[in-house]
């Protein structure tokens, strides 16, 4: 799958272990030891790194220091009932006492899934590493918080049907359909379980209000063949759209959700036909 071009460091850990959780979280984190140590401005959106309010089930990056003592990514040993591990190498992060499914830690970076069964508002957020507890943290979640995930600069990860990476080599052209990976759209319908991979599609609950816009100009909603999660992923989402027959030349891309929009500085690699046959 295309998406692996940019997330294969962690697509390749979203093999799931069931983890227990624990029946209050505050019940195993004291301890003694340097404890991990981060604020609330180290936790940003997993596919753009850049900071604000999050939202439930998207994948999100913590920074800090004392994390870990390893730096460990999810295998495919880990899977066990499709579910993502809670805990690798006695690192554990909960929101809301919820324990979140995790991707990769290290010592100075955790990557995890905000739990899906949370709602808007402002929510806490501890990390554990084995017995140390570090600060609690608060963290402000929208419903949702759009992102596309970037590889090579500013590129916005995409591709085309047949799994071949959209670059500067390999442009898409006006009307063909191409699949574009985002975070951070929110609820499903139906609902999926949180750090369950998709094993089918999941359409996000917000559909209505999705807007892909190219340049500021929002695509026509009919050319939106399918926004939900990517199947065989936990948090991931997709998008395919068919590009309009007028697109500019590798336009600035952004995804909004009603008020919530993506930053703008990405840009999909699109070249018009006649510039591709020069």
């Amino acid at each position: 799958m295309m998406a692996t071009i940019y997330l294969r460091p962690w697509l390749l850990v979203l093999a799931l272990a069931a983890a227990s959780s624990p029946p209050c979280v505050y019940g195993q984190i004291t301890g003694n030891g340097a404890a991990p140590l981060y604020t609330a401005q180290g936790v940003v959106n997993a596919a753009t790194q850049t900071g604000g309010a999050l939202a439930p089930n998207t994948i999100a990056t913590l920074y800090g220091t004392n994390l870990a003592f390893d730096t460990r990514a999810v295998a495919s040993t880990d899977v066990v009932r499709g579910l993502m591990p809670t805990s690798l190498d006695g690192v554990g992060v909960w929101v809301n006492s919820i324990p979140c499914s995790l991707f990769f830690v290290s010592p100075t970076q955790i990557n995890f899934l905000v739990p899906y069964q949370l709602t808007a508002g402002t929510v806490s957020l501890v990390v554990a590493r084995d017995s140390q507890a570090g600060p609690t943290v608060s963290i402000q979640l929208n419903s949702t918080s759009p992102g596309l995930f970037l590889w090579n600069g500013n590129n916005a990860v995409a591709g085309h049907l047949n799994g071949v990476a959209l670059s500067d080599t390999s442009p898409a052209v006006p009307g063909e359909i191409v699949v574009i990976y985002a975070a951070g759209l929110g609820r499903t319908s139906p609902d999926t379980t949180s750090g369950q991979l998709a094993t089918s599609a999941f359409p996000i609950y917000y559909l209505s209000q999705l807007q892909v816009l190219l340049n500021g100009v929002a695509c026509p909603r009919a050319n939106v063949l399918y926004a939900g999660l990517a199947p065989g992923f936990a948090g991931l989402y997709q998008i395919n759209l068919r590009l309009p027959d007028d697109v500019a030349a590798d336009p600035q891309i952004q995804v909004s959700v009603g008020p919530q929009i993506s930053p703008g500085f990405i840009q999909l690699a699109v070249q018009p036909a006649q510039t591709v046959s020069q």
